[in-house]
């Protein structure tokens, strides 16, 4: 038996399938998966992300330690409640994690992936000598995402007033404190929606009310072809320790400026840069498959110019065909992919296929 988040009956009451993921019982889907998948686009969908860590980074030393901890620059966080996507590396240039980072009135919110709990607190707590910042994990609390053109009017209708309104005029990559609530506009799907970071003992009775106004439940199957469809890495596929963020389609969650800045892994990456332009560090970017047949992780990627390798693939509900992230050579022109010994032809295309239900790429 794995963990269980505070939701773990409603997940059973809704007729989920349940399974292992990184040590937690979590739902996989409700029934059927491109259903799901299909609501988030279409209407709106909940997640329970619950399992994902929390941690809050605090002190007067809590700014210059997370400007030397991650890639990306928390002093543009200039505000209270605006967040950043950024980078966690190593010595090496390679990623340790990828998080959310949000600026807080106590300091800042780190939200960091479940598979890789416990080493990103050990490297964030060994990383943290010398600097006057407290580290603080929070298990009570728990985490919904509510995903969909409809979400955002559906939370509303049931927060009070006060929150209601403070939601509605939330801008993307932006959030507030309300008592022991967070709540961001952020998320994984490519679709509007917020975050509700909430204390684990009120979760369920938010549920039950979105669940009344028709917000739908969704597993982690079709958070997966989501994330795909709007070009979003996991963890341990798109990247890890090993790979550079300048050959994950990360170098965006990398402050090059200030050039004084000294954060973890920066003389490595700023080597990567460098190789890249001479042309001898792969990229990440997207495939399609228009006609028949199924990119699948793993699959070796045939370029002119060299090999890759396809770190996600999957059919897209959505465009009705596969897609995939794959990491090739750099100018890399026409390239097939070897599918079950057929070599067959694909197209390359920036690694962003939907947003806000519509195809993207040309």
């Amino acid at each position: 038996m794995g963990q269980k988040t505070s939701l773990y009956q409603k997940h059973l009451d809704a007729g989920a399938k349940m399974v292992d993921f990184a040590g937690w019982d979590m739902p996989i889907n409700y029934g059927s998966q491109i259903e799901e998948h299909n609501v988030v686009r279409n209407q709106a969908g909940i997640f329970d992300v619950s399992h994902m860590t929390v941690v809050d980074v605090s002190g007067p030393d809590a700014q210059n330690f997370l400007r030397y901890l991650l890639s990306n620059d928390v002093a543009k966080l200039d505000e209270i409640g605006r967040a950043l996507y950024s980078g966690m590396l190593n010595e090496t240039g390679g990623v340790v994690d990828d998080l959310i980072v949000y600026r807080m009135s106590f300091g800042y919110r780190v939200v960091v992936n479940c598979a890789t709990r416990d080493k990103d607190l050990e490297w964030i707590r060994a990383h943290s000598k010398g600097f006057n910042a407290k580290i603080e994990e929070q298990p009570q609390l728990a985490i919904l995402a509510v995903h969909g053109p409809e979400a955002i009017q559906k939370v509303c209708s049931i927060l009070d007033d006060e929150r209601a309104a403070a939601t509605a005029e939330l801008k993307n990559f932006r959030g507030f404190e309300s008592r022991a609530w967070f709540i961001a506009r952020t998320g994984y799907t490519g679709e509007k929606g917020v975050e509700l970071i909430l204390p684990n003992e009120e979760a369920p009775d938010v549920w039950d009310k979105l669940m009344e106004v028709d917000v739908k439940p969704v597993g982690l199957g079709a958070r997966d072809t989501l994330r795909l469809e709007a070009g979003m890495n996991l963890y341990g596929h798109d990247m890890d320790e090993s790979i550079s963020p300048v050959a994950a389609n990360m170098e965006q969650t990398i402050s090059w400026q200030p050039q004084d800045r000294d954060f973890i892994g920066r003389a490595a990456v700023t080597a990567h840069k460098a190789e890249q332009l001479a042309g001898n560090l792969p990229i990440l970017t997207g495939l399609v498959l228009e006609q028949r047949g199924v990119l699948r992780e793993g699959q070796k990627v045939l370029c002119e110019n060299g090999e890759g390798v396809i770190t996600s693939g999957s059919f897209s509900p959505t465009l009705k065909h596969s897609i995939a992230l794959a990491r090739i050579p750099i100018d890399s022109g026409a390239c097939q992919v070897d599918i079950r010994g057929a070599l067959t032809d694909v197209r390359i295309v920036k690694p962003n296929f939907v947003r806000f239900g519509k195809k993207v790429f040309e």
